[in-house]
């Protein structure tokens, strides 16, 4: 299987790196990987024989950009350049997430499934601003777009709902979608510390960037909340549907008032047949959404089952890398099942 790969940070290097560790897993299900391209901000490095991983990470660790792999480095190849000509059955895209328009991500997604290349994403923004239209250009084209790394990284929220309630219809979604957002609320409360405090620990961390906007101000959560309404409801809504509120409003007065009446506050993403929204809420002490740190979790509600929820890390690069190979593995499953 010949994999092209669309963004090199952390995510991207993560799943090369886990790529070349499940070699002998992947066999198992009839897959022998070969990453035949990677491209980044500066350019692309291109062998259809198949890129060595450890030059790949070492290339860019010391170099800056995969272009200067030697022999095959390509300066200033477009990504969408290098879908378009290299041969290849999977394109794992995992450049930045950018709400504004959704690029560079969703031009290279259409162009794979223009090409005849099966996507796999953990980038959110295609999916939030274009999703009913992505999944007609896949199934139009015969092809599988998979996004598991989008929601939840490593923990499989999205296989839960389509696998586990099959048969079942659910009703609703609440959860806990952003874990920088949970650890902060979570420090003030334990630590007793406002808001700007613990946010500046969540950037020491790495749990955030140097601008928090996507996360604190609840736009992470709403593109996932987007993506989960589309899949697992069968709304056609996009991220300008979602009645969106963040964080930076809720002081530590707050907090402990809640804590007082035995609850927390957490920034919960709500959909329904009806409703889509993302706010601070209090959650009781002790219930299944209370989780803490960057913990994400959710809760299905559905006709038959009644509630049941999925608690897991949320972002990570070694866990998302699992959910793209979890992904990757579907996929030959789906294509050797047709």
């Amino acid at each position: 299987m010949r994999i092209i790969l669309l963004g090199f940070g952390k995510v991207g290097q993560s799943f090369v790196r886990l790529l070349s560790e499940a070699g002998l897993r992947l066999l198992s299900h009839g897959i022998r990987p070969r990453i035949v391209a990677v491209a980044d901000r500066g350019g692309a490095a291109v062998n259809l024989q198949g890129l060595n991983v450890e030059q790949l990470l070492k290339v860019k660790r010391e170099r800056g950009t995969v272009a200067a792999y030697p022999e095959h480095g390509r300066p200033n190849l477009s990504g969408l350049e290098v879908v378009e000509e290299t041969p290849g059955e999977v394109v794992v895209e995992v450049t930045p997430t950018n709400l504004r328009d959704g690029e560079p991500g969703l031009s290279h997604i259409m162009a794979a499934l223009k090409a005849g290349k099966h996507v796999i994403t953990a980038n959110k923004a295609p999916m939030a601003l274009a999703f009913q239209a992505l999944m007609e250009l896949a199934e139009y084209n015969g092809l599988v777009l998979r996004f598991s790394g989008c929601v939840g990284g490593g923990t499989p929220i999205l296989d839960f709902a389509s696998r586990c309630l099959v048969g079942d219809r659910i009703l609703s979604v609440r959860g806990v979608l952003n874990g920088t957002t949970n650890y902060i609320l979570t420090r003030m409360a334990e630590s007793r510390i406002g808001f700007e405090e613990a946010l500046r620990e969540a950037q020491a961390l790495g749990y955030t960037e140097a601008d928090p906007s996507m996360d604190v101000d609840g736009w992470d959560s709403a593109c996932k909340l987007v993506i989960l309404a589309n899949w697992v409801l069968k709304r056609r809504v996009k991220l300008g549907d979602v009645k969106v509120q963040g964080i930076r409003g809720i002081t530590l007065e707050e907090i402990m008032e809640e804590l007082r009446q035995g609850r927390q506050i957490k920034l919960i993403a709500y959909a329904d047949m009806e409703t889509l929204k993302v706010s601070p809420e209090p959650v009781p002490v002790g219930h299944p959404l209370c989780v803490g740190g960057v913990l994400n979790a959710v809760c299905f509600t559905s006709q038959y089952a009644g509630e049941e929820t999925v608690v897991g890390k949320g972002a990570g690069g070694m866990e998302t890398a699992s959910a793209i190979l979890r992904d990757l593995i579907s996929i030959k499953q789906q294509v050797r099942g047709s």
